[in-house]
């Protein structure tokens, strides 16, 4: 089988068939890599008198093969939506006007630098979105902005995402970003827990076609509360009750002790801690959590028999179990049952990703090297609570805001995203910012947040920049390079591009006024420190650059991370290595091949092995087996995702906005009829957090006790743009979220699992 430097650096699939492409900005026929999800597809786009004739999958693409969904075919009416912002635009006495560069930049500076001067750079703060990971531009300069602007509290998305999954890989491996994926192709048994790949198209899993690749597998079992599209497809659906997936999967881990099914292959000596998590799951049996979980025990024994007799098997966990109270325990547990039954690193079972070019993102923090449990380093002014690996609660934002005193936030940076719609409590968000002294926005779209900016600084159009994908390709079940040129040139050839815009306001919050920031000297200054990372001197290495470009920006980066990834050329150590030149040559991509097994070299605790029970996780098993013992709740609350939507994106894309309502609860016939609802009835929903008013669909489809509402809705106010949204605007189910109720461990927001009741209207 091998290390993961068994197989030559030059190694790869290529396309030697020649293909007439049309230059960017030019009518015929151009590639591209959808940029819009993890499924990375590749697109043939046909461009007729200067815009998108139409979109469908490329059948050459060396990943997708020519699959496409429905939100990739959107690109075109993305680029061409009339409501996007074209032009930076500032607020006059309550009024937008569009602006040059300058005068906006200008304004940036006049608004940022007095709050800088009177109270310091600890009242500002930045608000990253999920559109970062999938940007060529934003995705590898938002760390010059986190790191280098002096900000020192930064809030995002990824604690109510993956922030358990980024905790328990950082303590197992000492790698906060290596997480291991399903290898899905080479698998006979899947189980699926709290995830839903027919909609999401992967989630922390980058396959092509991933539901064509399911359709293939022997057998696949979904554990989750809702019959999802792809429970509906999968060969069994074990409804389990939100929030006890770790109850679950401990019990399964005692099963394989108690049965004496434990095999760690390969692995037993990369691995400690085996005995301290058989202490730990020793009470956990499987009668002992049916009753809460709703799963039988012989059930749950079954599952481990399955798992420890398969050849090749897997579980794979996502969203579901990230963002409930009891996150980290689950998340940790999906690795510990693959460790257990010896279905990790080795194929068909969870395996690290091997990405041909390494990501920015995933860069080791300081001070936190070798995984160690070394959080609360900083705690937050209002709540107290404590920093996990740089990020606290996004729900602490409002709070923060809204509470005066040393420290209080006065000004907001927003980069792609709609915290308004997207986090716990958004709707409090929406009433504070307008009282911010100053609010800038990098965003394309005057939304439910940008709405309250002061400046808006647009970004390009994703058909107006390249694209290869950098976080993504961390979760790819196989090694791909694939690199898009743009489509089309920009509409203004002289605007800054994304990278440039976050660099002048690094320069702002450091000191400096935004219009006459140094821009290729702080971002020399951030390619220096990259080239660092990896052993190679800066300046020496930008020397390289200067006869053949490119000078500076994203492509530089690119190009050093792909060089210095494991297929790279190395700058001329492996002439047969990879670069950005050579790759821009195969522009239906390079694929280097399915994942191979890499432990021990990719751990980086410091005795080189896997951490199988972490004393920080062990920890909460306490408050886990509390939660055996409390009463149910009357329903409980859960999300849910669809194809044509992603979070609170694509709404304005009237192609992805047909057919029926999607905001809608579900909730299941009996729990219907015990409170004389019937479809199509309106209904408050209420927690302890504050209560909606949304249609009902009743179906089956969802377990007794359990209802369910799409994140990302909430459209229709007053001062937005988005003309297509505001016409469904839905109802935003986050005015639910408790901001308190969270997974203690890594601070991520419970989204799922919230106890409400339901009540007809009239």
């Amino acid at each position: 089988m091998g290390g993961a430097d068994a197989a030559p650096l030059n190694v790869g699939t290529v396309t030697t068939e020649y293909i007439e492409l049309a230059p960017t900005g030019q009518d015929g026929r151009h590639v591209y890599t959808c940029p819009l999800c993890e499924a990375m597809c590749g697109l043939e786009i046909q461009v007729a008198d200067g815009r998108v004739a139409g979109i469908r999958g490329n059948p050459d693409d060396v990943w997708s093969r020519g699959h496409l969904c429905p939100k990739g075919a959107s690109l075109g009416a993305i680029h061409d939506d009339p409501d996007r912002v074209r032009a930076p635009m500032i607020k006059v006495d309550g009024q937008w006007q569009e602006v040059s560069w300058d005068a906006a930049f200008r304004r940036c500076t006049e608004l940022l630098a007095p709050v800088i001067a009177e109270h310091g750079i600890s009242a500002v703060t930045c608000y990253t979105g999920n559109p970062l990971a999938h940007s060529f531009s934003l995705g590898r300069y938002t760390g010059v902005l986190l790191g280098m602007s002096g900000i020192p509290v930064s809030y995002s998305p990824g604690t109510v995402d993956q922030w358990p999954k980024n905790l328990s890989s950082h303590l197992m491996y000492g790698n906060w970003w290596g997480f291991p994926v399903p290898d899905i192709q080479r698998t006979d048994l899947l189980v699926v827990m709290g995830a839903n790949p027919a909609a999401s198209q992967g989630s922390l899993l980058a396959a092509p076609d991933v539901m064509g690749i399911l359709a293939g597998i022997d057998t696949v079992i979904v554990i989750d509360p809702v019959r999802t599209a792809t429970a509906a497809k999968a060969d069994e659906w074990l409804p389990i009750t939100p929030g006890t997936d770790a109850a679950l999967l401990l019990a399964v881990v005692h099963t394989l002790f108690d049965e004496d099914l434990v095999r760690l292959g390969r692995l037993a000596g990369h691995i400690e801690g085996v005995e301290r998590l058989r202490e730990a799951a020793a009470d956990w049996t499987a009668e002992r959590v049916a009753p809460v979980t709703g799963i039988d025990a012989d059930r749950i024994k079954h599952l481990a028999r399955q798992l420890a007799g398969a050849q090749r098997a897997v579980v794979y966990g996502r969203i579901g179990l990230c963002n409930q109270e009891f996150g980290s325990l689950a998340s940790w547990l999906v690795d510990v049952v693959n460790i257990l039954t010896g279905h990790f690193d080795t194929e068909g079972g969870a395996m690290f990703p091997r990405p041909a070019a390494w990501t920015v993102t995933a860069q080791p923090q300081p001070g936190l090297e070798g995984g160690l449990p070394e959080f609360g380093r900083w705690q937050t002014r209002v709540r107290g609570a404590k920093e996990v690996l740089g990020q606290v609660p996004v729900s602490c934002l409002a709070e923060e805001i809204e509470t005066p005193g040393e420290g209080q936030i006065r000004a907001l940076i927003t980069v792609a995203g709609n915290p308004v719609l997207s986090t716990p409590q958004g709707h409090r968000l929406d009433e504070l910012l307008p009282g911010l002294d100053a609010m800038i926005a990098v965003d394309l779209w005057l939304n439910e947040t940008t709405r309250h900016a002061d400046v808006i600084l647009p970004g390009l159009s994703p058909l107006e920049q390249p694209h290869h994908d950098d976080l993504i390709l961390m979760f790819a079940i196989s090694s791909i390079a694939n690199y898009s040129a743009p489509v089309f040139t920009p509409e203004d050839p002289d605007r800054p591009e994304e990278w440039e815009i976050l660099v002048r306001l690094t320069g702002l919050c450091a000191g400096m006024p935004a219009e006459d920031v140094d821009v290729a000297a702080i971002d020399d200054g951030f390619f220096d420190y990259l080239c660092f990372t990896q052993g190679l001197d800066g300046a020496e290495v930008r020397s390289h650059y200067n006869s053949t470009g490119p000078a500076g920006g994203p492509e530089r980066i690119l190009d050093l991370t792909l060089r210095t990834g494991p297929f790279g050329d190395r700058y001329g150590e492996n002439p047969d290595g990879l670069s950005l030149a050579k790759l821009k040559e195969q522009p239906n991509g390079i694929d280097f091949g399915p994942m191979v097994a890499q432990v021990p070299e990719i751990l980086n605790t410091p005795e080189k092995k896997i951490r199988l029970a972490p004393e920080y996780l062990l920890d909460d098993i306490p408050r886990l087996a509390r939660r055996l013992e409390r009463e149910p709740d009357e329903l409980v609350l859960v999300s849910r995702r669809h194809l044509r939507s992603n979070n609170s994106w694509l709404h304005n894309v009237s192609a992805l906005m047909k057919g029926r309502d999607r905001c809608t609860l579900l909730m299941h016939p009996d729990d219907a009829a015990g409170r004389g609802v019937v479809g199509g009835d309106t209904v408050t929903v209420q927690s302890s957090a504050g209560s909606i008013e949304v249609p009902v669909e009743v179906t089956d489809a969802i377990k007794p006790g359990v209802v369910s509402m799409p994140h990302g809705w909430g459209h229709g106010k007053p001062g937005t743009r988005m003309s297509v949204a505001n016409g469904s605007p839905g109802v935003n189910t986050n005015i639910l979220s408790p901001p308190m109720f969270l997974d203690e461990p890594s601070g991520n927001g419970a989204l799922n699992g919230i106890p409400v009741t339901v009540a007809k209207i009239g």
